[in-house]
């Protein structure tokens, strides 16, 4: 684990651009563009509301707890990677759902500018969204964006996965299940934005669990790819787990059959017409009603390391494989885009793979965002898009509440 960030705010970092929202009480945004023209691969990626460091958050915890924080269940959240991240206000869901729908819009305009793309060259949005504030939200942010009605559209609700497993869904062909739509095929070679935008102070406001109020803030990233010629697919795996003992219980905002006997997969995959299709995950949810409980840190290294470390193992043996079948077995993972869960987890991760000799840079990059779930992973690619070549392989590492997990190395641009 390398790259330490730089101790301080989003915002003052020197090309975010700076906007206020005229909702409330006037709400910040930034937003900061990422090209690598080598690639072909632009985006962008941002957060929204106020700005708490470690010090400034146990204030805003203990009004929406209604009390203060015991000082031991004060997180050392420094010590987890987390110095800074981005809160709303309070507002009514009339508000939420107009400020959603201004920033996702405009982070899809902004991406199409780092991209040199034109709204009508888009076929396709795929987007991860853990809490959705609409049922439409990907739908509704495209048009607004320019984006056309016949370009396919992707809302995928697999918690801190969602963008892994989109970007996964515009790779991978095998992805796809009989007699559905297979989203890969179809995008292949075309132009299509991918990432993952996350309201989570909005939708964490909605619970009591004094390590969730901590831990995760707002934040969103969009990239610009064309599959297949920009980025490549090499290996993949996408794996599921239900999390029986409710480790990471999450509310789910959106509908599912809670079927998962004849498909054999927690994943409903429903399409609505001929453009907009809807992933959704089974979650373990909260019996109180509320939006999150989790079972402390503890309980997320049980629920994603030994598993994660499976996959990610399956993954990379899988791609020496590959890398030998094609006399390129002195080939190697550049870089590692890991979900930016928590500083700890991830180096623990890290500690098991090299225990079986993989090694590759795996930088922790968000300590000015908190724990942003879907977005993380786009935001770690695009704060290290400038420093990657054609032909580099890259290895992508998603994994959230329910379980889900999606994997993939991939050639840049070769």
């Amino acid at each position: 684990m390398s790259d330490k960030p730089l101790m301080m705010s989003f915002y003052d970092r020197p090309n975010v651009e700076k906007y206020v929202i005229p909702i409330g009480p006037g709400v910040p945004l930034g937003l900061e563009a990422v090209t690598n023209s080598r690639l072909g691969i632009g985006g962008v990626y941002g957060s929204w509301g106020q700005s708490y460091d470690n010090a400034n958050l146990p204030a805003l915890v203990a009004e929406r707890m209604g009390q203060s924080l015991a000082a031991e269940d004060v997180l050392n959240l420094s010590e987890l990677g987390f110095d800074f991240r981005q809160h709303v206000p309070t507002l009514s869901p009339v508000d939420h759902l107009q400020l959603e729908l201004e920033i996702g819009s405009r982070l899809l305009k902004r991406a199409l500018q780092a991209c040199g793309w034109n709204a009508s060259d888009v076929d396709g949005v795929l987007i991860g969204i853990s809490g959705p504030v609409s049922p439409d939200y990907v739908s509704r942010i495209s048009q607004m964006a320019g984006i056309p009605e016949s370009a396919l559209k992707v809302s995928v609700h697999k918690a801190c996965d969602g963008s892994m497993g989109a970007l996964h869904l515009a790779l991978n062909p095998e992805l796809s299940r009989p007699g559905q739509l297979n989203i890969a095929e179809r995008l292949r070679g075309k132009k299509v934005l991918v990432g993952g935008i996350e309201g989570l102070s909005r939708f964490v406001s909605g619970s009591r669990d004094k390590n969730a109020l901590q831990l995760f803030g707002n934040g969103m990233g969009v990239i610009g790819v064309v599959p297949g010629e920009t980025m490549k697919l090499l290996v993949g795996r996408s794996f599921e787990n239900y999390d029986e003992e409710g480790l990471l219980a999450v509310r789910m905002s959106y509908s599912h059959s809670r079927l998962t006997v004849e498909s054999g997969s927690m994943i409903d995959i429903v399409q609505d017409g001929e453009n907009t299709v809807r992933i959704a995950g089974l979650m373990h949810e909260p019996k109180n009603g509320e939006s999150i409980e989790m079972a402390g840190l503890m309980g997320m290294v049980k629920l994603f390391v030994r598993s994660g470390v499976q996959v990610v193992e399956d993954v990379y043996r899988e791609y020496q494989a590959l890398m030998d079948k094609l006399g390129q077995s002195g080939k190697s993972i550049t870089l590692g885009i890991v979900h930016q869960a928590n500083y700890k987890i991830n180096v623990l991760k890290a500690k098991h793979l090299s225990k079986l000799d993989i090694e590759f840079p795996m930088p922790w990059l968000l300590n000015d965002f908190g724990n942003v779930s879907a977005a993380s992973n786009m935001i770690a690619f695009l704060r290290k898009l400038p420093e990657i070549n054609l032909g580099d392989h890259i290895l992508f590492d998603g994994f959230g509440a329910g379980t889900y997990y999606d994997v993939m190395a991939v050639s840049m641009g070769e």
